[in-house]
């Protein structure tokens, strides 16, 4: 708690003197579920000395964001993790979707992505345009010593210059022995454009430092109904068990661990042509108009990520079962992979349409060097070709928009990938709301860690993979008047790659289907709101997946506006699922396992009651989590890995304006 006071001190000293504006709105505006963000448009001058004009935007895409400054989600909000997102029982470890999504992209990939959800990415990286500088920062402590630190700084040096300065430290012990996180991100983004508006210059660099604690689960599950195990750091736990657990915020021991790390610079430059005016505002006032008509873009991606896995005292029992090896005294596990990708991408790109860069066609090349190192320092290189296309039409009303993009690897170790898509979006009006329909279809090489993996002591190859190929058809329905967002996806799969024990990977022999339908709905009857996420999936042919037929989170709340600046949320969030066969976890490979011979369920649903408010520039986030197990058992997420008891959290986000 020291560090809660300290900055609660921080606050009260400089939160009077600085302020980021933001419409309060009123809660009753929100969109499907909550997640729709509560936004001003500040682009009017001289609103008062604490007023900002702030928008991002992300690669790629033309159109203008604006900051989320609403407390509704709180997984969304401050944690930044979706509230679809299950992990281990810990804050920070190996996480997956449980409304199931398959990994749709062609070319080459190493595979490792249970800690992604983690990470920043250039695809997530806001570029900015500020009037005035402005800082965000965020605090949480949690029970077990749980700790996140967010850092966010933007501005722009002049009116062609920004760059912006992102920061996340996420620290959990945990409930169980060899269970602690302990993530460092950081990102740096800029973007520059010359006085004639011709030239664009962006810049992405992201360091991702991940460690995840590893312990195989718990032993003995009875353990937890033994009133003698109150203290859940004295239930063995499959790996891991004899070792003394030492916490730091800034130097945490872990004993047995998954360390990743991700690097990544990428410089987007674009020149181009077309029509310029000088716009005439008033008799003192104009500003110089640029229209782009043709546009030369240029891509330089490095990126470098690596993979490793220790445990310097091996539970031989755990490893015998799972992976058939023996020890020595003395003995190790231990595995990495290295890789790193250097990419040349060139595009020519034309504006139909003047001052609408919603409207364009794109067509490019990509080169990309790949070269990897594993244990044994075994080195391999390879190079790919990709084709790409793309053509866009958001027209100026907003009416319409239309996708259709298409990536096609010509030359190179993945060799017939592709990947395509369209969309079609209507806005139909304000009673119906926007409707959409998705097409996608990705004809791609299996992820590298099912063709390969080894390790200090084994190794294992499958070199009968043929190229995955799923087909996804969807259907969107957004309505913020009725307040619901309903989608509906079916997906088709042939050749689905997976794992069906902790070593072994394999694919499955026919066609399947899985359909999707997820709805999030909103019911406001004065000061009572109702939020509903809901998700069925069912599975059509004999498919090697596993989800549950039902996933729901509901929250009731009390929300209202209370002494002008306060904006106040409490109430109750509940999550369930049926019972299903949750996948297993093999620690060593980082892979979730799918399996067939233990089902998971919930004796009663995740509850938490919390309280969220914001008054002006600062929000904060009380919750007690975990409700249930007052009442009955603790709920598992996968095979042997229990969620946490009842704990307490208190999360601050506070924003300043310079």
């Amino acid at each position: 708690m020291r560090h809660l006071f300290i900055i609660l001190a921080l606050l009260l000293i400089g939160g009077s003197r600085v302020a980021a504006q933001f419409n309060t709105g009123n809660f009753g505006n929100y969109g499907a579920g909550g997640n729709t963000p509560m936004q001003r448009d500040t682009s009017q001058r001289n609103l008062g000395p604490d007023t900002i004009t702030i928008k991002y935007h992300l690669l790629g895409d033309p159109v203008e964001r604006r900051l989320d400054s609403s407390v509704i989600d709180f997984n969304a909000n401050f944690m930044q993790v979706p509230y679809n997102y299950v992990n281990l029982g810990n804050s920070g470890s190996a996480a997956r979707n449980i409304i199931f999504t398959p990994r749709m992209q062609a070319g080459f990939d190493e595979g490792f992505h249970a800690y992604d959800i983690y990470a920043y990415t250039h695809e997530n990286a806001r570029f900015y345009n500020t009037t005035r500088p402005y800082s965000e920062l965020q605090y949480l402590i949690g029970p077990q010593q749980e700790q996140v630190i967010g850092i966010t700084h933007t501005q722009n040096r002049n009116e062609n210059f920004n760059f912006g300065f992102d920061y996340r430290k996420v620290n959990s012990p945990g409930y169980f022995r060899t269970q602690n996180t302990n993530h460092d991100t950081y990102r740096v983004t800029s973007n520059y454009q010359s006085k004639n508006k011709r030239y664009h210059n962006y810049v992405s660099f992201f360091y991702n430092k991940l460690n995840g604690g590893e312990n195989g689960g718990v032993v003995n599950p009875e353990q937890l109904l033994d009133p003698n195990f109150k203290q859940r750091k004295t239930i063995d736990v499959n790996l891991g068990n004899d070792d003394v657990p030492g916490y730091s915020f800034f130097g945490t021991t872990i004993a047995v661990k998954s360390s990743y790390r991700q690097t990544s610079f990428l410089m987007q430059q674009q020149y181009d042509w077309g029509k310029g005016d000088t716009v005439h505002v008033n008799d003192t006032t104009q500003y110089y108009k640029f229209d782009p008509v043709f546009r030369v873009q240029y891509s330089l991606k490095i990126q470098g990520n690596s993979y490793e896995y220790i445990d310097n005292n091996p539970a031989l029992a755990f490893y015998s079962q799972h992976y058939d090896i023996g020890f020595e005294q003395g003995d190790s596990i231990h595995a990495r992979q290295k890789w790193s990708t250097l990419s040349n991408d060139i595009s020519l790109i034309q504006f139909p349409v003047r001052g609408n860069l919603a409207h364009f066609i794109n067509l490019g090349a990509r080169f990309e060097h790949t070269s990897g190192t594993f244990l044994d320092d075994v080195k391999q290189g390879f190079n790919n070709l990709a084709l790409h296309g793309e053509y866009r039409n958001k027209t100026k009303n907003e009416l319409w928009d239309f996708s259709a993009k298409g990536e096609f690897y010509a030359l190179g170790r993945n060799l017939g990938d592709y990947n395509i898509s369209g969309m079609l979006n209507r806005y139909l009006n304000e009673t119906l709301g926007n409707v959409s329909l998705l097409f996608r279809n990705v004809n791609r090489e299996p992820s590298y860690v099912y063709k390969f993996f080894s390790y200090n002591h084994d190794s294992w190859y499958n070199g009968n993979l043929g190229k995955e190929n799923i087909t996804q058809l969807g259907f969107i329905a957004d309505n913020k008047k009725w307040k619901y967002n309903l989608a509906v996806n079916y997906f088709i799969y042939s050749n689905y790659t997976y794992f069906d024990d902790y070593v072994h990977s394999t694919q499955a022999t026919g066609l399947f289907n899985l359909l999707q339908v997820v709805l999030s709905k909103h019911f406001r009857v004065k000061h009572w709101n109702w939020y509903i996420d809901l998700a069925f999936q069912q599975v059509h042919g004999n498919g090697p997946l596993n989800v549950p037929s039902i996933w729901t989170r509901h929250r009731l709340a009390y929300e209202n506006k209370l002494f002008n600046n306060l904006n106040l949320m409490a109430g109750i969030e509940a999550r369930y699922n049926t019972e299903y066969y949750a996948d297993d976890y093999s620690p060593v490979s980082g892979q979730f396992v799918y399996q067939h011979t233990q089902r998971v369920r919930y004796e009663l649903p995740d509850l938490t009651a919390f309280i969220h408010f914001r008054i002006k520039s600062l929000s904060a986030y009380i919750r007690g989590e975990n409700l249930n197990t007052f009442l009955g058992h603790n709920n598992y997420v996968a095979p042997l890995y229990p969620l946490n008891n009842f704990g307490l959290r208190v999360g601050l986000r506070w924003w300043f304006v310079n």
